[in-house]
């Protein structure tokens, strides 16, 4: 530490190379915060978390019980311990007794990215809520064909003022804010959407994974997404080709292929059910002749299962996906190949969605695990921290970069702060050099 602090004074290390050496060193020593507590007033499972990202400094949560809070998370309310434990009571919940409250659990709570005047609580009740922060009213209400699953805004854009809506329908929604209606639907997946991001890199480029297994990347700007990530697919080729056939086979079948792909897939209307994780889906589902006459990028999947959650690194090169079938996989955007890093053995959630967290330098993930939290080297795919605290699953965790905090919400109804211990000790090494003070005079 001094070392570099003397080779940061010589000129020797950068200034920006030497505030994320000093960021790594923290979050390396995360632990459950002693003297920060989130008091929630949430009566069920905490769905989403978010700090703003103008100020870095208030807290939305949303919960099972269809209630939405905002935690001041640098400015206590209350004290204990003689000072040493900072209450953080919630500034203000909305929950069904409001009149314009949602009926049903809320699965999405986002801040709007440019200010803290709105927030945006999607629900199950099938409605996706914009409200006012400082009136606590809702100024906007979009109604979804089904369960909203999750709500994402892009934190780049500065051309548009989108909600991407991930719901039980086949169709990702776009809502714009700025005209109060939908602006178009995407259409490709075969099942319900239950995990949305935006590019970090591009305004108009969107991620989406859903229950059919598949990761497919949009540009808004056209119909059709332009990327289907393969499983198979990986930097170190495809896996083994079909074996030799006669050359007649080999040829009516890349003629039958070709003709294939040519075919356009019209949509209907219907009702189904996840084969993969029992989540209903509904609305118009792509009609097709026969599984067979996909095209390979229509019939490519991410994971054997429902895609559960997805994060992009901090420059938008990588993508971090997380699946029903318990597995891991980071993916190299531009060429969309899997990086075969292999993540250590997890057990992840099968039956809902889950938040996933990374450090300002995309070095570290965190993933909810059960009952746990675990951060993974990114690049090696190596446990570097586990975090237990809660006592039934965790369902969302997000790191505060300007705290270098983590916050994690679970089924026990908790909201968890883990701390820099160096924080924490340097915090009661002052407070027992005050005291040394004290006596002395």
């Amino acid at each position: 530490m001094w070392k570099e602090i003397g080779d940061r004074e010589a000129g020797k290390l950068r200034p920006r190379l030497f505030a994320n050496r000093i960021k790594s060193n923290r979050v390396g020593t995360l632990q459950l915060s002693n003297h920060k507590d989130i008091v929630s007033p949430h009566r069920g499972s905490i769905n989403s978390l978010q700090v703003d990202l103008t100020e870095g400094r208030y807290l939305l949560s949303g919960a099972s019980d269809a209630s939405a809070a905002v935690h001041d998370v640098q400015r206590a309310t209350d004290y204990e311990a003689g000072g040493l434990i900072a209450k953080h009571k919630c500034i203000f919940v909305i929950d069904k007794k409001h009149e314009r409250g949602h009926k049903y659990a809320i699965s999405s709570a986002i801040w709007y990215p440019v200010d803290t005047g709105l927030f945006i609580t999607g629900s199950y009740d099938h409605h996706i809520n914009v409200w006012d922060t400082n009136s606590t009213q809702v100024v906007m209400n979009f109604k979804m064909p089904g369960k909203v699953y999750r709500t994402a805004m892009s934190s780049v854009a500065t051309s548009h003022m989108l909600i991407a809506a991930g719901t039980e329908d086949v169709q990702v929604r776009l809502c714009d804010i700025a005209s109060g209606a939908f602006a178009h639907t995407l259409s490709g997946h075969r099942d319900g959407v239950i995990s949305v991001e935006w590019s970090t890199s591009s305004e108009w480029v969107l991620v989406t994974g859903g229950c059919d297994g598949a990761i497919r990347f949009w540009d808004i700007r056209r119909a059709g997404c332009f990327l289907v990530l393969d499983q198979s697919h990986s930097q170190l080729g495809r896996c083994p080709p079909i074996p030799e056939r006669s050359a007649t086979n080999k040829a009516s079948t890349s003629k039958s292929l070709s003709r294939a792909q040519q075919r356009k897939l019209a949509g209907g209307n219907g009702t189904k059910q996840s084969p993969t994780t029992g989540m209903p889906t509904k609305g118009s589902v792509r009609q097709r002749l026969h599984p067979g006459l996909l095209s390979s990028q229509d019939r490519a999947t991410a994971h054997y299962g429902a895609v559960t959650g997805l994060k992009l690194t901090e420059d938008g090169m990588y993508l971090l996906s997380a699946g029903s079938d318990s597995r891991l996989r980071l993916w190299d955007v531009e060429s969309g190949c899997n990086t075969l890093v292999n993540f250590e053995t997890v057990r992840l959630q099968t039956s809902k969605p889950i938040q996933l967290a990374t450090t300002q330098d995309s070095a570290l993930v965190f993933v909810p695990c059960m009952t746990a939290v675990k951060a993974f080297d990114v690049w090696s795919g190596k446990t570097s921290l586990t975090f237990r605290g809660h006592y039934e699953y965790v369902n969302c965790c997000w790191f505060s970069s300007q705290e270098q905090e983590l916050y994690t919400g679970g089924n026990d109804r908790q909201i968890l702060v883990w701390s820099p211990s160096s924080l924490i000790a340097d915090e009661l090494d002052e407070e027992q050099a005050q005291d040394q003070d004290n006596w002395s005079d």
